[in-house]
């Protein structure tokens, strides 16, 4: 069974993956909500987490009526894309797929597409 998670590997340092996709999500005219340091947060109460950053994003203009249409949809936006880095120093993007969103929510096909093109664009 699917997760639904995409992940999608970056060339660039988890910091230098978010920068890059808040930027690109800024030029589009969307909203950053939050960018959520969370290796900054553990090492606040004496833990260590390798290098992850959450960066919740989106465009209240077309996530309203998505959401006033399909209410569970708050549930899953703003939209999520998590940097993160393995154990053997890989740097990944994560993010829940357009699919999963559509099936969890019974949404029209094609909805949220334009995500994969907005990450791709992030780690080119």
């Amino acid at each position: 069974m699917s997760t639904g998670i995409t992940n999608k590997p970056s060339s660039r340092t988890v910091a230098e993956t978010v920068d890059r996709l808040e930027s690109l999500v800024v030029s589009q005219g969307m909203t950053i909500f939050a960018r959520i340091d969370q290796s900054a947060a553990a090492e606040t109460v004496g833990l260590t987490l390798r290098p992850t950053q959450l960066l919740l994003f989106g465009d209240p203009r077309t996530g309203t009526p998505a959401m006033d249409a399909h209410p569970s949809l708050a549930m899953d936006l703003p939209l999520k894309a998590l940097a993160w880095q393995d154990e053997s120093g890989q740097v990944w993007l994560s993010y829940n797929s357009p699919q999963f969103l559509q099936e969890r929510h019974g949404l029209p096909e094609g909805a949220f597409g334009a995500v994969d093109t907005l990450i791709d664009k992030a780690l080119a």
